[in-house]
C-alpha cells in the first residue's frame, strides 16, 4: 500500500514541473512566445518625434540629388577613383532612400516637406533649400564638364554636399528619438566624413 502512495506522489510531482515548464521545454514555455512576438515591434515604430520626420523628410532629396550627381560622374568622369567613389555613394546611399522612405510611410508621414523655401521638393531643390543642396545651375555645370574638368567641379561639389549631410545627421542624433534612425544619422555622419577626407586627398593629388 505504501508503494501505490509513493508512486502516486511521484506521478504528481511529475505533473506539476510539466505544467511549470521545468525542463524549459514544456508547455508553458511554448505559450510565452506568441505573447512576446505581439508586444515587439519594429524598431521604426518605437516612437519617434518631429525631428525624426524632418531628418528623413530632408534626407531623402538630399540623397536623390548625390544620387544623381554620381550617375554624371559614371558618365562624365575621366578618373578612375572618382568613378570608384562615385559607385561606392550610389551604393550606400539609395537603400537609405529607401529605409526612410518606408519609415515616413509607418509613420504616416509625407515622404518629402511639401517645399522648402517656396520651392516643391520633386527633382532638385534650390541650394538654400538644406545644407549642402546644389542649385540647378550648379547641376547644368556638371552635366555640361568632362574628364578633369568633371572630376574636379565633382569632387568640390560633393565635399560641400557631404558637409551639409554630415550637419543634418548632426541634429537627428542630437534632437531625434526614434533609435533606427539617430542609428542611420550616426553611419551617415561617419561614412560621408570619411569620404570628404578621400575626396580632398583626392582634390590635393591632382
Amino acid at each position: 500500500m505504501r508503494s501505490v502512495v509513493l508512486t502516486a506522489a511521484a506521478i504528481g510531482a511529475v505533473a506539476v514541473t510539466a505544467a511549470c515548464g521545468g525542463d524549459g521545454h514544456g508547455s508553458g514555455h511554448t505559450a510565452e512566445r506568441p505573447a512576446a512576438t505581439a508586444t515587439s515591434a519594429p524598431v521604426s515604430t518605437t516612437g519617434h518625434n518631429q525631428a525624426d520626420i524632418a531628418f528623413a523628410q530632408g534626407m531623402i532629396p538630399h540623397h536623390r540629388q548625390a544620387v544623381q550627381m554620381v550617375e554624371l560622374a559614371e558618365r562624365r568622369a575621366g578618373d578612375p577613383q572618382v568613378k570608384s567613389l562615385a559607385g561606392k555613394i550610389k551604393t550606400a546611399q539609395q537603400p537609405e532612400i529607401d529605409q526612410m522612405t518606408a519609415w515616413l510611410r509607418e509613420w504616416g508621414a509625407p515622404t518629402a516637406s511639401p517645399s522648402v523655401g517656396g520651392h516643391s521638393m520633386h527633382g532638385i531643390a534650390p541650394g538654400d533649400a538644406m545644407p549642402g543642396m546644389m542649385t540647378a545651375e550648379d547641376m547644368t555645370a556638371m552635366e555640361r564638364a568632362s574628364g578633369n574638368e568633371f572630376d574636379r567641379m565633382f569632387l568640390e561639389m560633393m565635399i560641400r554636399h557631404h558637409q551639409g549631410a554630415v550637419q543634418m545627421a548632426s541634429t537627428e542624433m542630437e534632437q531625434g528619438q526614434n533609435p533606427a534612425a539617430k542609428s542611420l544619422a550616426e553611419k551617415i555622419k561617419a561614412d560621408q566624413t570619411a569620404e570628404i577626407s578621400q575626396m580632398r586627398n583626392l582634390l590635393n593629388n591632382r
